[in-house]
């Protein structure tokens, strides 16, 4: 079947497929950024011993990388089961799961309570996290990207993708929300709970939104076909078999996009905090608007994407954040907000131009009967390096340098190899999904 014969929905078949998965990804994505931003100002001093402030700052870092290390298992489980069962019903456990680890981390006794048992507790919740939200990704954007129209697909996929700042919009909004209306000692006492318990809420939302979608018209084909030519190799052994490449394009693209986001989003606050001594707003209000501005941003991309390929749009973003890395921290540094406003929106709209193709393109990569698989492998293998490493490594060179360029310098280095990973891969955008 061509991409001319392809079955196309109509706008409100899509709209609401769009609009469930960018709700669950906007939950799911709130809960898990919740927990990296809490680790950057407050969990270093309530779950781990007292002692030198950047000290008890790696630790929390520590337990928030954990998280990205349980991603690529709940990638290839989730993947294994979506690729044999579909995507809508792995969407919904997902979901539950991150909703429900989260809200338990609300109701955590602190290390002065029940000492070592504390970091104990959190680490396992925070695994079940990431676990989770390894299989919530690849479903979000195959779910939509199996539907509509192809000629679109970049503009639709990417929606799922603005769950990202939508998520941490509303983490940091609460954040700061609280830390205007509390003193320091009520927030660190009780106020900081708030966020993780109203993750039930917005968890029973996502839950009423997803139930209500149909499966991919493009997963129930492949269905059909596998009737007739059963599968005789697991999922994730077929990715690994045939699509190797595919598999390391993906991660090398990942490697500035993932970095760079949590610069932009999560060390801002240690390093306002610890290095620049300003107060907790001053980086959560700052990373609220860039959040707001990214929102637009990344659907903005990825119908950009559908115009002229995924490859330039993702370079654009790939060589920006590798530049603006200095001129970011050099923007920060005068602890001005506005400037530090300015400093976070640019770099979070440049990471945009490659989270906004990202969707498509990686789901562009892999065959029907595997996508699941190959896009969960791909994206969930890149998040251990970069985005769990990043927070760790950037405050380790932060400790070791006593200066925010060597930050910067970790973000080019990256953007280097996203580059190069781009560059080697083919244009993906007119490819047709049904006969993948």
């Amino acid at each position: 079947m061509t991409a001319a014969t392809q079955p196309v929905q109509t706008r409100t078949s899509i709209v609401r497929v769009v609009g469930a998965s960018l709700v669950g990804t906007t939950v799911e994505w709130y809960d898990f950024f919740l927990y990296g931003v809490a680790a950057s100002v407050v969990f270093g001093d309530l779950f781990f011993p007292k002692g030198e402030q950047l000290t008890g700052t790696l630790l929390s870092f520590a337990t928030f990388a954990v998280g990205f290390f349980a991603r690529p298992v709940g990638g290839v489980v989730f993947g294994h089961f979506g690729d044999r069962l579909g995507r809508k019903q792995l969407l919904v456990l997902s979901l539950l799961m991150m909703g429900l680890a989260t809200f338990a981390i609300g109701l955590l006794p602190t290390y002065a309570q029940v000492g070592a048992l504390a970091p104990v507790l959190l680490t396992v919740l925070r695994l079940i996290q990431g676990f989770a939200l390894g299989g919530e990704w690849g479903g979000a954007v195959l779910i939509v990207s199996e539907h509509g129209d192809p000629a679109r697909r970049g503009f639709w996929a990417s929606w799922p993708q603005a769950g990202a700042p939508a998520g941490q919009l509303i983490a940091n909004g609460v954040l700061a929300g609280l830390a205007a209306f509390q003193s320091d000692a009520d927030f660190n006492r009780w106020g900081w709970r708030i966020p993780f318990l109203l993750s039930a809420v917005l968890v029973l939302v996502g839950l009423w939104v997803r139930l209500r979608i149909e499966e991919s018209p493009v997963f129930k084909q492949a269905q059909v076909r596998a009737q007739e030519e059963p599968a005789d190799r697991l999922p994730l052994v077929e990715v690994l078999t045939r699509y190797p490449r595919e598999v390391l394009t993906a991660m090398g693209a990942r490697m500035a996009e993932n970095v760079s986001y949590y610069i932009f989003t999560i060390v801002i606050a240690t390093y306002t905090k610890e290095h620049l001594h300003m107060g907790k707003s001053f980086a959560l209000n700052a990373v609220l608007i860039g959040a707001a501005v990214h929102f637009f941003a990344i659907p903005l991309w990825g119908a950009l994407s559908d115009r002229i390929g995924r490859r330039p749009v993702y370079l654009i973003g790939a060589i920006g954040v590798g530049v603006w890395g200095f001129v970011f921290i050099t923007l920060v540094n005068t602890k001005n907000f506005g400037l530090a406003a300015l400093a976070v929106t640019v770099g979070l709209v440049l990471h945009g131009a490659m989270y906004g193709p990202q969707a498509s393109f990686f789901t562009e990569l892999f065959g029907t009967r595997v996508r699941y698989s190959g896009v969960s492998v791909g994206y969930q293998l890149a998040s251990i390096i970069a985005g769990g490493l990043a927070p760790f490594i950037a405050v380790a060179l932060l400790k070791a340098y006593d200066s925010g360029y060597a930050i910067a310098v970790y973000v080019a280095v990256c953007a280097v190899i996203s580059i190069v990973a781009v560059t080697a891969y083919s244009e993906t955008h007119r490819r047709d999904l049904t006969t993948l």
